[in-house]
């Protein structure tokens, strides 16, 4: 079994507990009625897309999602939340130094012996959700229970479904696709966009990511015999019959989207597998990008 394997079958068991220690974090947390700021690289960049949705879709006030590099530091917030597994990432520390005195800053991270724990006002250590793998599956996961959790908008029901996405077989046919796209609306775009960096990751496929309203626009067209189009969460209207209508085949998301997330994190490892890849060791990455000065 590979690292990714393995790490991505404890994702249930990091998933609970993440939510039950979510109320022991909730003064390093946002609060409610706070301008936040979600920021972070690669995987935790999509993560901050989809907790900053999220977030603001609750009513806990206004959320934004920046990729670290990109924080436009001319606007003020009320705390700014740092995802970084690693918590040696270069744009993330270099942001969080531009920060300090400025603005709170919290960031969550899965090893306390970096630092980041030095750059951050705050700091919330998921280290039992740490991997070996170089490609992000169940701290990315958990980051995100967490948030959903001081949200209050995590439950069992999503354990139980990411138990299901474990032990269900992936649908025929789908890890011969040659192309893959996954869809998403509100919060789980960020989830569609982490979909597709997964199968480029581990498996070197052809994937994309789009809000699915937008799908229509032009994307569709790439949509043929021996394509695969997965929705995370909800379908709008007629998409999957306007798919099936293409010969493409038409994946419905039906568990929930954090679930169905672990499900394209076993089509990741199954596909690498059937061309001959090892998830382990993907092409030109590190576990975390550390820039010279």
């Amino acid at each position: 079994m590979t690292h990714v394997e393995d790490e991505l079958t404890s994702q249930p068991e990091c998933w609970t507990r993440a939510a039950a220690a979510a109320p022991g974090h909730r003064e390093a947390l946002p609060a409610p009625g706070e301008r936040v700021a979600i920021v972070g690289c690669g995987t935790s960049y999509f993560m901050a897309q989809a907790a900053a949705m999220l977030r603001e879709g609750a009513g806990q006030g206004e959320t934004d999602a920046f990729a670290a590099s990109e924080f436009p530091l001319g606007r003020s917030y009320d705390r700014v939340v740092a995802l970084t597994r690693s918590g040696t990432t270069t744009e993330v520390l270099d942001l969080l130094g531009q920060l300090k005195g400025r603005t709170r800053t919290v960031a969550i991270t899965a090893d306390p012996d970096t630092p980041v724990m030095q750059a951050a006002d705050d700091i919330v250590v998921l280290d039992f959700a740490d991997e070996q793998s170089v490609v992000q599956t169940r701290f990315a996961t958990t980051a995100l229970t967490l948030l959903r959790a001081h949200l209050g908008l995590h439950n069992d029901a999503v354990v139980d479904d990411g138990r299901t996405a474990l032990a269900t077989p992936l649908p025929e046919g789908l890890v011969g696709c040659t192309q893959f796209t996954f869809l998403g609306r509100g919060w789980t775009v960020g989830l569609a966009n982490e979909a597709g960096l997964k199968m480029r990751e581990a498996s070197l496929a052809w994937t994309e990511s789009y809000p699915a309203m937008e799908y229509r626009h032009g994307p569709i067209s790439i949509t043929t015999r021996g394509t695969a189009t997965w929705m995370l969460g909800d379908a709008p209207e007629g998409l999957a019959d306007q798919v099936r209508a293409t010969g493409g085949l038409w994946i419905p998301g039906g568990l929930d989207p954090l679930a169905e997330l672990v499900r394209v994190h076993r089509l990741a490892v199954a596909v690498a597998a059937a061309r001959g890849l090892d998830p382990d060791r993907p092409r030109h990455l590190t576990r975390s990008v550390i820039l010279a000065p």
